[in-house]
């Protein structure tokens, strides 16, 4: 346990980053799991909804700092490509 001030503060800030790092990467699986779920059901108006949800949360998470930049426009990639794989 720290015992100088200012690590003690670092450590609560690195608690409440933590707590909301892990809120965005769970709500972004549950929103991932939607897509899957819609992608198999072969729905294709629901599946495209949630690729546009799923889109907009991964930009939102890497523009936070949760993910970085180039995972979040990969993971959208494959989506779109599961997508449209799907849709043709």
């Amino acid at each position: 346990m720290a015992n100088i001030k200012s690590a003690k503060k670092r450590i609560k800030v690195i608690d409440k980053k933590t707590a909301r790092n892990r809120r965005i990467k769970n709500h972004l699986k549950a929103v991932l799991k939607s897509f899957d779920a819609a992608i198999e059901a072969g729905d294709m108006e629901k599946a495209k909804a949630d690729l546009a949800l799923a889109e907009k949360k991964l930009m939102q998470a890497a523009a936070k700092g949760t993910l970085h930049k180039n995972a979040a426009s990969r993971k959208v990639s494959r989506l779109t490509k599961r997508f449209n794989k799907a849709n043709a």
